[in-house]
């Protein structure tokens, strides 16, 4: 003999939580906003190049 096949899912107990499949955790949340906070807080280096004499062509620097 067989058991009838419920028609929905189980209910869950009082120490069994569902599983959170497919949601982040509080803790992979905290760390993605430190993150990105650090990334929006890095400055982009100077357009200029300073005095390295790269922009000198070959007649000028003769």
């Amino acid at each position: 003999m067989s058991a009838p096949t419920p028609a929905g899912p189980a209910p869950h107990g009082p120490d069994l939580q569902p599983p959170a499949i497919g949601r982040p955790s509080p803790a992979l949340l905290a760390r993605a906003d430190r993150g990105y906070a650090r990334f929006l807080a890095v400055q982009a280096p100077d357009a200029a190049t300073g005095d390295h004499g790269q922009d000198d062509d070959a007649a000028g620097a003769r």
